[in-house]
């Protein structure tokens, strides 16, 4: 297997298992985490009266990977390329079947508004133009592994694949961060040259969209990385939760999962069990780091039980998605 598959498949992987490390503890403050967890060391099944994943099993996926596959799937089926009202309709699909799963983890604030707008025959131009939280940066990993080293290019394809929910300068920006990562990754690069790549995609997508008043994503990045950078482990998830910021904010959460894989350059898995311990929206921070983090070490990156349980929790086609995206990239 050549190096690009096994990152390929690191980043769905990574992905997922951030997710499901996080489906417990999301929206829980920081303060609650630590009582009740500490700081994780696996799966774990949500608490009776979580307020979104309440009765769900150890090893859950939530929203963030069940968007990332179906724009994976999108992906695939438009040879590279994203139809923006059939993503939108697809979103709104998989919230009815959501609800009729009985489940309270359904479209975030900005999606739901504009897949509605879209639904009342909005343009697609204009269903996204106030979409600014993380919502675009949650699910875009496989654009990552489509998109070649070309940034211009790769922002575009953020741009197709996002603005009909997010199109704000500072969701194209975080989204556009996070892609530039995972695809320097599959190119072999390492955490902290992938962050580079990061910074310099959302300097690029910052210009794109309608602009929002929202902090600079290229600048957060850098700062949070630097602000963790010889920290205890510890001290740097709490100097995240309570400077950088865990919420569903993409000046928050985007950059706060950079930090912890600045914290975790070359342990995929403890970046996902840290990232998935702040508390938050903890469960699309420690998902982004996962992605990021699976795409510069591959799958093997993560341990070989992790990767079993998603894979018998959740019955997820990772390994096929993971190929068809790779097989679409320049």
């Amino acid at each position: 297997m050549t190096r690009p598959e096994e990152r390929a498949r690191g980043t769905l992987h990574g992905l997922a298992i951030g997710d499901a490390l996080g489906m417990p503890t999301q929206s829980l403050s920081r303060q609650r985490v630590k009582d009740t967890y500490g700081v994780l060391t696996g799966f774990l099944p949500a608490a009776p009266d979580h307020p979104l994943a309440a009765g769900m099993p150890a090893g859950s996926v939530t929203d963030d990977t069940e968007q990332a596959l179906l724009l994976a799937r999108l992906l695939i089926e438009g040879a590279g390329h994203v139809d923006p009202v059939a993503l939108a309709h697809s979103l709104l699909e998989w919230e009815e079947e959501m609800r009729r799963r009985g489940s309270l983890d359904l479209l975030g604030p900005s999606t739901k508004r504009a897949v509605a707008a879209v639904a009342a025959g909005a343009s697609v131009e204009e269903a996204g133009r106030y979409g600014d939280t993380n919502g675009a940066a949650m699910r875009i990993a496989p654009v990552g592994i489509t998109a070649g080293s070309d940034l211009t290019a790769l922002v575009d394809s953020v741009v197709e694949a996002s603005s009909v929910t997010h199109n704000t300068s500072v969701a194209l920006a975080g989204a556009a961060a996070v892609a530039a990562a995972v695809s320097a990754g599959i190119d072999g690069a390492d955490v902290k040259e992938a962050t580079r790549h990061a910074e310099d995609a959302a300097a690029m997508g910052v210009r794109r969209g309608h602009w929002v008043a929202a902090a600079d994503i290229a600048s957060r990045i850098r700062w949070a990385t630097e602000l963790v950078a010889g920290r205890p482990a510890e001290a740097a998830a709490d100097d995240i939760y309570r400077l950088v910021g865990t919420s569903l904010a993409t000046q928050e959460s985007v950059p706060a999962a950079f930090a912890i894989l600045a914290v975790y350059p070359d342990d995929p898995w403890q970046a996902c069990l840290r990232a998935a311990s702040l508390g938050g929206d903890c469960d699309t921070i420690a998902a982004i780091a996962g992605a990021i983090a699976g795409a510069c070490h591959g799958v093997a990156g993560f341990p070989r039980d992790a990767i079993d349980t998603i894979r018998a929790v959740n019955a997820l086609p990772l390994d096929d998605l993971a190929g068809r995206l790779l097989a679409l990239r320049p």
